[in-house]
């Protein structure tokens, strides 16, 4: 969902994404005919996503978080296909292997949903799932260190 982090600012604890919506897609099939919008559940995955760029990168990419909670979600308008996203989360609370972040997502500057999310922090399960992991992170614009490069 995430196409490129466009900001991460670790001292701040905030990232910044940009998500293209596709303008064709089997998601938009039943959602809903004739007027096609973006599901919520994969608003909230973007969202997620962000933030577990983020939770990865504080973690030095040493360790993985998994989504474990939503809160306080709210949808404020509908996003069509073909639509521009950024997607931006901070860390609010981090302490006993989760985290938390406030994580929202706007077109043009207008937000168009948030939520505050949990993620938990979990040993990789493989060399070949942190391997995996660490090429999704180049190639949506991450700079791993080179020991995470090295040792994934």
């Amino acid at each position: 969902m995430v196409d490129r982090i466009v900001e991460l600012d670790l001292d701040a604890r905030k990232i910044t994404a940009a998500a293209s919506v596709p303008t064709e897609s089997t998601i938009f099939e039943g959602h809903f005919p004739g007027h096609p919008l973006m599901p919520g559940t994969l608003l909230m995955e973007c969202m997620a996503q962000t933030s577990g760029w983020l939770v990865t990168a504080i973690a030095r990419y040493e360790q993985i978080p998994f989504l474990v909670a939503i809160k306080e979600a709210k949808f404020r308008t509908f996003v069509k296909p073909g639509e521009r996203l950024a997607v931006t989360a901070r860390i609010d609370h981090e302490g006993g292997g989760y985290s938390t972040t406030r994580a929202s997502v706007s077109r043009d500057g207008k937000l168009i949903c948030e939520a505050d999310l949990t993620l938990r922090l979990f040993p990789f399960p493989s060399g070949e799932f942190n391997r995996h992991v660490l090429d999704l992170a180049v190639r949506v614009g991450l700079n791993p260190p080179k020991k995470a490069l090295a040792d994934g």
